[in-house]
């Protein structure tokens, strides 16, 4: 697994912050994927089988990422939405590590390693946000906010 460093790519972000300080205020869990972009055990996350309404947040900011309108059972043991809530608030970009091509969604706020995304998604997107649930911190939506009657 890859150990993300502070450089171009997580420099000029709205939250920065030294790995001791994340250390403190991440579990070790959260700050392995989010701050190392290491990834959870599948079926082991708080939010693979949820289907509360309401919008998951970044674990690391609080950034709103994904609404549970955008979430699918996808099989695949992790959390999986076939949108953001806000396209601004994720950052796509290149992931050739272990030897695969992938592409990397990390939290544009705080530069967090979130998880990674397909194109083989069964809405009409086309894309599988595969994101790791221990990123994730989840609030429930206030009656009508996700545009039910």
């Amino acid at each position: 697994m890859r150990k993300t460093q502070a450089g171009p790519e997580t420099t000029g972000r709205e939250i920065s912050k030294p790995d001791e300080q994340w250390r403190r205020e991440l579990t070790p869990q959260q700050f392995s994927v989010l701050r190392q972009a290491h990834t959870e055990r599948p079926f082991t996350g708080a939010y693979v089988h949820s289907h509360q309404d309401g919008f998951y947040r970044c674990a690391g900011c609080g950034s709103k990422l994904f609404s549970s309108d955008a979430k699918f059972d996808s099989g695949t043991g992790w959390p999986s939405f076939d949108e953001p809530a806000v396209a601004e608030t994720v950052e796509l970009r290149p992931d050739n590590s272990l030897f695969m091509r992938r592409t990397e969604v990390v939290c544009r706020r705080c530069g967090g390693h979130l998880g990674h995304v397909f194109n083989d998604g069964p809405t009409q997107t086309g894309q599988r946000y595969c994101i790791n649930s221990c990123s994730l911190d989840f609030e429930p939506a206030e009656p009508g906010e996700l545009g039910e009657s």
